[in-house]
């Protein structure tokens, strides 16, 4: 049996990289190990006493305290790299999560120097970054993360929810937290020129933390839903339940997202997985994601993404077509068998 300690700042509820965590938990422990999850430092050190044991650090913000535990231990070490927002999306907002960020940028040179048994990267787009700054190419792999998707399939979704948003209008949905990053503020000035252009008995709902309006960024998208005449058109719901999530995914005719920094966006399969059509902007890992399941554009004109919603509400055929196709590409790359599967392929190249 490995002891194998998975080590990060935080762990929360509707989190993607606490989804991964616990993912990974439950992979290791059925395989055998001696697993435990640690935010605090202190009990990983005497935890991890061979040579033999592993450490997981999932970095996706700055942690000094965390970086220099991988430095100094003498275990065998992996990193799974999320990640880390850009910091100059959070100036005049946020300068707790500007800092977070600039010091997260920093400490990945020190991960990437600190020469670890194995470097795990969500998509691609991490991995490269990872390897532009000094991570071992042939120590480093794609792992999609884990999700709760599973549970998503199978609880039922909330009544309230259903019956409040069925029915005639169409229903745009986008999922994630309210942050600069996500440009939620253009996707409001999107829809706008769906609603008033093509269809004014629609609705956008924007799931997810942020959304009660207390944050100078949520703040500031109020003031454009307010600008734009769209209070009665624009839901913000806040942190939902995940039987509030699926009846949202249920209602929805289209999924959209503006993100203009994602380092894999789970929302995207999350649509894949309720056959829900995707458009999007073709920015950082968004284009790896969605593959064929989706059109996503390379030009940042809103008109586009506002056609591309009115083609998915106009014709069945499409909609449906792609719904799926993403169906197709969530069973073949990104549920949680075939995560479990790569991870532990991955794994099991620790030197």
């Amino acid at each position: 049996m490995t002891r194998v300690a998975i080590l990060t700042p935080s762990l929360a509820p509707a989190d993607a990289v606490s989804n991964d965590i616990l993912g990974e938990r439950e992979v290791l422990k059925r395989n055998g190990n001696d697993v435990k999850v640690f935010s605090d430092l202190a009990p990983v050190r005497n935890f991890l006493r061979n040579p033999e044991d592993v450490l997981i650090y999932h970095h996706s913000r700055g942690w000094h305290p965390g970086v220099q535990l991988v430095r100094e231990l003498s275990c065998r070490r992996a990193i799974k790299y999320h990640n880390v927002t850009p910091a100059e999306f959070f100036a005049g907002f946020s300068r707790t999560d500007q800092d977070l960020c600039e010091r997260g940028r920093r400490e990945l040179t020190d991960l990437a120097a600190a020469q670890c048994e194995l470097y795990l990267s969500d998509s691609s787009f991490n991995m490269q970054e990872l390897i532009a700054i000094g991570a071992d190419p042939s120590k480093s792999f794609v792992v999609p993360p884990f999700h709760h998707i599973d549970r998503l399939s199978t609880i039922t979704a909330d009544q309230e929810t259903l019956k409040k948003y069925s029915g005639d209008t169409t229903n745009i949905l986008t999922v994630g937290r309210l942050v600069p990053n996500k440009n939620v503020h253009h996707l409001v000035e999107v829809f706008a020129h769906y609603h008033y252009d093509y269809n004014n008995n629609s609705r956008l709902i924007i799931v997810g933390k942020g959304g009660e309006g207390f944050s100078p960024y949520a703040k500031l998208l109020n003031r454009v839903v307010e600008k734009l005449g769209l209070t009665k058109a624009v839901v913000f719901t806040g942190v939902v339940s995940d039987e509030a999530l699926k009846a949202y995914y249920l209602v929805a005719d289209a999924f959209v997202t503006v993100s203009e920094h994602e380092g894999f966006c789970v929302p995207l399969v999350e649509a894949m997985s309720m056959k829900l059509p995707i458009t999007a902007y073709a920015s950082s890992a968004i284009p790896e994601t969605v593959g064929d399941a989706g059109i996503v554009w390379t030009e940042r004109n809103p008109m586009l993404i506002a056609e591309s919603i009115d083609l998915f509400v106009r014709d069945s055929a499409v909609r449906e077509a792609l719904g799926r196709r993403g169906y197709r590409r969530y069973e073949s790359m990104f549920t949680n068998e075939k995560a479990a599967h790569i991870f532990l392929e991955a794994m099991s190249k620790l030197q």
